[in-house]
């Protein structure tokens, strides 16, 4: 089946973003430190540096905003980590695994790109056309996100500092539930 095909595609790439970011990677993960006994755990949040980048793309996506990745390629980087591998093991920290996210992020990404899938079967649109439609759909939210973060930190810089700051950013995304009117169809 040309999803199944499509999803081990998807998970096999490494998306990139831009290395401005990256200070905002390092201030929240343990990314590029290796695993050491030494390593500095003070203040952070999060394990590996796509797990920022997964919250950076959930930010966009339920802000329904995307930013485009900067066109000089020289200036954008990837975790060195495809998405395959992306929370599949238990952490030192206690935290266990977290495979199904991935599920999550591949549907959204489905749900939110525009990919004509009766093309994809007919053969008339290449799986990797798909998959890189897929993958610009994931930058652009997970860059918007960090855009985001980014601002919200020069605003005031200890806001992501509380413990349920993320939290906060999540629980603020309209959550109305619609009134039973809202819900009946209009009449002819």
């Amino acid at each position: 089946m040309a999803t199944e095909k499509i999803y081990d595609l998807w998970a096999s790439r490494n998306p990139q973003w831009e290395k401005r970011y990256e200070d905002i990677i390092k201030i929240f993960c343990e990314y590029g430190r290796g695993a050491t006994s030494l390593r500095e755990e003070r203040g952070k949040i999060f394990g590996g540096g796509y797990e920022i980048f997964i919250v950076a793309f959930f930010m966009g996506l339920y802000f329904d905003q995307r930013r485009p990745l900067i066109e000089d390629t020289q200036k954008r980087k990837t975790f060195g980590q495809p998405i395959q591998y992306w929370g599949n093991l238990d952490s030192v920290k206690g935290r266990k695994a977290y495979p199904k996210l991935r599920e999550y992020l591949f549907t959204a990404l489905v749900a939110r790109t525009d990919i004509d899938f009766i093309a994809l079967e007919k053969g008339e649109m290449t799986s990797r056309k798909a998959v890189d439609m897929l993958m610009k759909t994931m930058e652009e939210y997970a860059n918007w996100g960090f855009h985001f973060i980014e601002d919200k930190m020069l605003d005031d810089p200890n806001c992501f500092y509380k413990e349920t700051a993320f939290l906060e950013v999540f629980l603020a995304f309209d959550t109305k539930i619609p009134d039973e009117e809202d819900e009946l169809p209009e009449e002819l």
